[in-house]
């Protein structure tokens, strides 16, 4: 399998399916250092002026990854076919600060683009971080997804980037 460069304007998916019920994974850093985790909140769109094609991802505070994220200009997300569930679960469940968990996986890190993704993938996305904050207490209007989500009022961290690079998997 090798990933291909894809104008964004030729993807054809369902956002809400990519992310929601397959998953991805967040990724940054470099060949001397980088992380990855699972994810299956975030945003796909675009914003500022409607031109600027990005990515919107939430990373709670104690996230390994998210300290890649802040120190990196660029992160990834990369999104997998059914067999690699397994991979990716074990991803999301277990901390890259305590151990080697890519080498309990399937997958095949590739380091370009000054960043990481995987070789595996069905489709990355490359997104240069243009905004990051974090979510606040007081601007839950909803107060049960407060309750539900944040019992520790553990806030996400929420980056924006500009997606400037996708690519699909040739063999797709």
């Amino acid at each position: 399998m090798s990933l291909k460069a894809i104008d964004m304007k030729e993807l054809k998916f369902n956002p809400m399916t990519l992310i929601g019920k397959e998953w991805m994974l967040v990724s940054a850093g470099n060949e001397k250092a980088f992380n990855t985790m699972t994810a299956q909140w975030g945003h796909l769109g675009a914003i500022w002026n409607g031109d600027m094609p990005t990515s919107v991802i939430y990373l709670r505070p104690q996230r390994y990854t998210r300290e890649f994220v802040d120190k990196e200009d660029y992160y990834t997300l990369s999104f997998f076919d059914e067999s690699y569930k397994k991979d990716l679960l074990y991803l999301g469940t277990h901390s890259g600060r305590s151990e080697d968990k890519l080498s309990k996986t399937k997958l095949t890190p590739l380091f370009s683009d000054e960043t990481v993704y995987f070789k595996e993938a069905k489709l990355v996305f490359v997104c240069r971080k243009v905004y990051r904050d974090k979510l606040r207490e007081e601007g839950f209007i909803d107060q049960t997804i407060l309750k539900k989500n944040y019992p520790e009022r553990d806030f996400h961290y929420v980056y924006i980037g500009e997606i400037v690079k996708a690519y699909v998997n040739d063999e797709e």
